[in-house]
């Protein structure tokens, strides 16, 4: 059985400019949709249909095939899926006498997907010769039992009829039917389906029910920002176009925090004379102190050059380097300097200047409020925000693997 992967990624979009290469999580938005299809177990090819070279050399740089340009017909606001299959598994069969049995469409705009989605999907049409395609479906959030048009002459008129109830819409929700919404996340067609019912669906379809967390289809920069959110959550597993989190080592020897937004909140007052003074939370000096005591070294990096820093760093008793002009090059520096391990350094910061000292350790941990760049690059989010509790947090984290 023949099943290719196939991803539409047009370079055109309105809402979103440039939509299906923005970085998601540290890598394009297009990439997880190919990482889905490589890492599945019944796909044998992977291809991305596009108009935009730009589009075509990020899929390959992820391991996708690129072997048309899609027309620019094929590729308007308006363009619906069939055409843009039918010209690829035409192109395929003209050119390369390539003919699937199956066909499976993973749009980028679904980027979230579990583990093992594409294979179920696939499998699931296989064992069944009557169904022309499988969709992925969530429950829906509104049943549209208690949906309504409203007519011509302005009354209303309920959406739909459930046979047995003469008011749908008057019905406790659980006596209704179940509904579901279709997704972008997964369909899976045989190729005579295209070709015999030109359709990208058939007669036959059966449902692939998800879980509603993957629900997430991205139009705009919120939406980018909710996905952020959901794989800096760490809460259910996902397909990754490269290697996942790092966990926190258990030989660590040094730990580095941020001070702004970190230690503090990441507000400052300032008085008439300039003078700032800042809010920090009491107990990170017990965590602090907690950590040296089982000979963990602690340091603070900071680009601030306010004096604030080095008189909470006194009060802490932890070394402060501050006035930093760039913290990656300071600590690739340090490290190298004291002969330590990076695979053996924790990092804690909160903002996007944070972020260049993420690769130089063995694990880079984020508070709750950090910014979303350092939130999708991080290996850990922490609960409490700064200045609220996380570096407490973290010193207990490292401390309960320490002992383990």
């Amino acid at each position: 059985m023949e099943v290719l992967a196939l991803i539409p990624a047009r370079g055109g979009s309105k809402s979103l400019p440039r939509k299906n290469i923005r970085p998601l999580a540290g890598h394009p938005l297009v990439a997880y949709s190919v990482a889905a299809g490589r890492q599945a177990r019944l796909v044998n090819r992977v291809i991305v249909s596009t108009d935009d070279e730009e589009i075509a050399q990020v899929a390959r740089t992820y391991k996708a095939e690129t072997p048309f340009m899609r027309p620019a017909e094929f590729a308007q606001d308006n363009t619906t899926d069939f055409p843009v299959f039918a010209h690829a598994l035409g192109w395929l069969a003209e050119q390369e006498g390539y003919r699937p049995d199956v066909v499976v469409q993973l749009r980028p705009t679904s980027p979230i997907r579990p583990p093992d989605l594409v294979d179920r999907a696939v499998q699931l049409l296989l064992d069944h010769p009557e169904a022309d395609s499988v969709r992925g479906v969530v429950p829906s959030g509104q049943n549209p039992h208690k949906m309504w048009r409203i007519g011509a002459d302005g009354r209303m008129i309920p959406l739909l009829q459930v046979p047995g109830i003469a008011e749908a819409y008057n019905a406790p929700r659980q006596a209704l039917p179940p509904t579901y919404w279709q997704t972008g996340h997964i369909d899976a067609i045989r190729v005579n389906t295209i070709y015999e019912q030109h359709s990208l669906s058939g007669k036959v379809i059966l449902p692939l029910i998800l879980d509603p967390r993957y629900m997430i289809d991205i139009d705009t920069v919120n939406d980018m920002r909710r996905a952020e959110w959901l794989l800096a959550s760490g809460e259910f597993p996902f397909v990754r176009p490269g290697p996942g989190p790092r966990s926190l080592p258990k030989d660590v020897v040094l730990v580095v925090f941020d001070f702004d937004g970190v230690m503090t909140d990441n507000r400052v007052w300032v008085d008439e004379q300039g003078h700032e003074s800042v809010a920090a939370y009491r107990s990170d000096s017990l965590g602090i102190k907690a950590l040296r005591k089982v000979g963990l070294q602690t340091l603070v990096l900071s680009t601030e050059t306010n004096p604030v820093v080095a008189a909470r760093c006194r009060k802490l008793e932890i070394e402060c380097v501050q006035s930093v002009e760039s913290k990656g090059e300071a600590l690739r520096h340090l490290l190298a300097e004291r002969q330590i391990d990076p695979h053996q350094v924790v990092f804690l910061g909160n903002d996007t200047n944070d972020i260049p000292c993420f690769p130089l350790v063995g694990c880079a941990v984020v508070v709750a409020d950090a910014q979303p760049a350092a939130l999708s690059q991080a290996d850990l989010v922490l609960k409490n925000r700064g200045g609220h509790g996380a570096v407490r947090e973290l010193c207990d984290l490292i401390l309960s693997e320490h002992q383990m």
